[in-house]
């Protein structure tokens, strides 16, 4: 029995001397090769395109700008918006409906045009009946002042009989109750008199009163049409025929946009650079290849403490031709004033040097859209401070990564180093 177990242990044995199998050799290489290059394509290709679509790649960004060629002699740069210092917020005084809108969205008017008709009919009714309260009540004075007249003639006509007939009795010739009689009636129609009179003069009372009630009317009728206050342009879309309005309604905007002035926010540490006069240049970001001469004419009375920052107010000295309330601009705060020359010039984009990579043979640049970036072909000038000048490409003020790194791809999404 032992030496049958020993036997079969010893069949069982490897031996390490014998090379194993032509075939079994063979598949195990293969086997092993392509492990390694299933682990390489992973790591290399598919490890980085799986990263690119789960996980944000945290990026530098910097910005194309907008060098103005005056830049040698810009103190200060901030920007803001276009904002009108006269702005009317046109509303109803009484509750009512509109009937008739005279004015719509973008139309300017001047001051005391009808811009808005409220349904008067209630206002009418209203003041008819108080019409009538008044004719009523003047009828009735009338009639009352009539009636004292009459009492008062009576009156004189009784009290002559009366001294007639006391002077007869004096005599003897009547008999004294008669001009007893006279005196009593004397003074019934006096007290006649004094009541005629009360009734008149409340009925003139009551006539003022209704009167009054009809002024009163005939204001708020006149409140039923709205006039423009000031003359100036309709900035927002105005309340349509049948709406149903009260005092707290704002029925349409008015901007005079002769009162434009671009609003810039000043670091407080570069205010006592600017004085009240001074020159600028000032460039719309709605016409970026426009520059515009600029002066400053006053400061916000107030600083921001949270920024840091104080309001500069620049008004247009060319005119304001094409300039919309709310357009963002840029206004750079010169060491002097431009002469006509100097404005010819347009200001250069500039791209960041080193947002410029090449790739397929092509310049280009990752444009930052929202959390994905865009692959965006450029075409660059000359060397510029910090960068080159922009030919063809994205607007000023455009987003771009810095040092974009090779794996960052079209489409990528991305999150700006220090944001959430």
């Amino acid at each position: 029995m032992d030496d049958q177990l020993s036997a079969d242990l010893a069949s069982l044995r490897i031996s390490r001397d014998e090379p194993p199998p032509p075939r079994k050799m063979w598949r195990w290489v293969v086997a092993t090769l392509a492990v390694a290059t299933l682990a390489f394509g992973i790591r290399s290709v598919a490890w980085p395109y799986a990263e690119a679509r789960l996980f944000k790649t945290e990026v530098t960004v910097s910005e194309i700008a907008l060098v103005s060629p005056a830049q040698a002699i810009v103190d200060v740069t901030a920007t803001g918006y276009v904002v009108p210092q006269v702005v009317a917020k046109v509303g109803a005084k009484v509750t009512g409906r509109i009937s008739k809108v005279n004015i719509r969205e973008g139309q300017s008017v001047k001051a005391g045009d009808v811009l808005f008709e409220m349904d008067p009919s209630d206002q009418l009714s209203s003041i008819a009946s108080a019409d009538a309260r008044v004719a009523a009540a003047l009828a009735r004075a009338t009639a009352e002042r009539a009636k004292a007249q009459v009492a008062r003639a009576n009156v004189l006509e009784t009290k002559q009989q009366y001294e007639r007939e006391r002077r007869l009795a004096e005599t003897g010739a009547t008999n004294p109750a008669t001009a007893d009689d006279l005196a009593a009636r004397a003074k019934a129609l006096e007290e006649q008199v004094k009541a005629a009179d009360e009734d008149a003069a409340a009925a003139e009372a009551e006539a003022a009163a209704a009167r009054a009630d009809t002024s009163v009317l005939r204001v708020n009728l006149d409140n039923l049409t709205i006039r423009a206050p000031i003359d100036g342009t309709a900035t927002t879309k105005p309340a349509q025929m049948g709406d149903i309005v009260n005092p707290a309604s704002s029925l349409v905007d008015l901007a005079d946009f002769s009162s434009l002035l671009v609003e810039v926010d000043v670091p407080e540490a570069r205010l006592g650079l600017l004085k009240k006069g001074g020159p600028c240049e000032i460039v719309l970001d709605a016409y970026p290849d426009k520059r515009q001469r600029g002066e400053i004419v006053d400061f916000a009375p107030q600083l921001d403490r949270a920024k840091a920052t104080g309001v500069a107010k620049v008004k247009f000295v060319d005119g304001l031709d094409d300039v919309l309330p709310e357009m963002a601009a840029r206004v750079s705060f010169l060491g002097r004033a431009l002469d006509p020359e100097e404005m010819k010039a347009k200001p250069k984009k500039i791209v960041p040097r080193d947002a410029v990579v090449e790739r397929d043979g092509a310049k280009v640049v990752y444009v930052v859209d929202g959390d994905h970036v865009r692959l965006t072909t450029i075409a660059i000038g000359a060397p510029a401070s910090g960068g080159f000048e922009l030919e063809e490409g994205p607007s000023a003020g455009t987003k771009v990564v810095k040092s974009p790194p090779p794996s960052l791809a079209d489409g990528q999404a991305v999150k700006e180093k220090g944001g959430e």
